[in-house]
């Protein structure tokens, strides 16, 4: 890699979360394919980590997916001065395979001749995001109820209050927010729900100090967080996405790739994890002295479990408190098939 000067003061007011580390991760499948290095920024945000990929790797490449078309904007013109080599797609992140197949240009057709060198997924809602009070995602301002990453698509967190059953409500908080409180919280979104739809983040907020005990609220961090995850993760599909994505970009990857997550909640992770666990294991019955043809596992572990931030890491960014990382590289086949 190349050690080029980097202005953190110039990635637009947004750090991203252990920079250098993915740059790292990525590294040796990129050189490896060297000026055919395509990589993919699956979640581009504010474009810092695509902009740090672009500057340490000079001859790479780079796919940008988000499904936010403001974000996708804004990171296209942020990362103009580097022409061509980096191209934007508006998508949701597992998309991904049908935007290379087909993808017009020069990029796209390196990706379907030599496959991905690296691929990052920086999962949750970005900061930037979160900082645009108007799309509703932050529980501290009043705002409208929207938390869509794509404005223009789709039901909104105010639907989905003033609409689902008692259970649906109950299953989502508990689920995707471990809500604690899920059922006494759904119980009263259907009572308020009566007399008026929600619309706004602080009717719902107060709803929230009302509904969860004192006790709780003095020691469990701010009482909406939990809340406003589940509603943030069930309006965007957000698992399910997951999900689809993983054996998409593995399909996608180069022999010598790698794919990493950057995963911020257990519900995340735990996605991770076993589909990582999947790939690597050896398909072969037990007490076999070796691999069938077939069986061989296509991925090895890049990581010793799930990476965190160091404590330097956490100080210079204070979002890479919960990061988990997880990495895996794409193996020969050992009985020749190319792909």
């Amino acid at each position: 890699m190349s050690d080029m000067s980097f202005d953190i003061n110039d990635n637009h007011g947004h750090v991203p979360v252990l920079r250098d580390r993915m740059a790292d991760l990525i590294a040796p499948g990129v050189e490896k394919l060297g000026s055919r290095a395509v990589i993919v920024d699956g979640t581009l945000g504010a474009g810092g980590h695509t902009e740090h990929f672009l500057r340490t790797f000079p001859e790479a490449h780079v796919i940008g997916v988000d499904r936010d078309p403001v974000a996708l904007a804004d990171a296209r013109a942020r990362l103009a001065p580097f022409g061509d080599r980096f191209v934007g797609v508006q998508t949701r992140f597992d998309g991904i395979g049908e935007a290379v197949e087909t993808g017009e240009g020069p990029i796209f057709d390196l990706v379907r001749e030599h496959g991905v060198a690296g691929a990052l997924f920086d999962l949750g809602v970005s900061s930037m995001q979160l900082d645009q009070v108007e799309r509703g995602f932050a529980y501290r301002t009043d705002a409208p109820l929207d938390m869509r990453m794509d404005p223009t698509k789709g039901r909104t967190a105010a639907d989905i209050l003033n609409t689902y059953s008692h259970g649906e409500l109950a299953r989502i908080l508990k689920t995707y927010g471990d809500e604690r409180f899920a059922g006494k919280i759904a119980s009263a979104v259907l009572r308020e729900r009566e007399k008026a739809p929600f619309t706004t983040s602080a009717r719902l907020v107060e709803l929230l100090y009302a509904t969860i005990p004192a006790a709780t609220r003095r020691t469990g961090g701010h009482p909406a967080k939990r809340t406003f995850q589940a509603l943030r993760v069930e309006v965007n599909a957000e698992l399910e996405a997951l999900e689809n994505v993983i054996p998409v970009i593995a399909g996608l990857l180069a022999v010598g790739g790698r794919a990493v997550f950057m995963s911020y909640q257990s519900l995340e992770d735990r996605i991770v994890k076993a589909a990582f666990a999947e790939m690597t294991a050896s398909k072969t019955p037990p007490g076999l002295p070796m691999d069938l043809p077939g069986t061989a596992p296509r991925f090895a572990t890049v990581t010793r479990g799930a990476e965190k931030a160091t404590e330097a890491e956490i100080e210079e960014n204070p979002r890479a408190a919960p990061v988990r990382v997880r990495a895996v590289e794409k193996l020969p086949d050992p009985f020749g098939d190319r792909s």
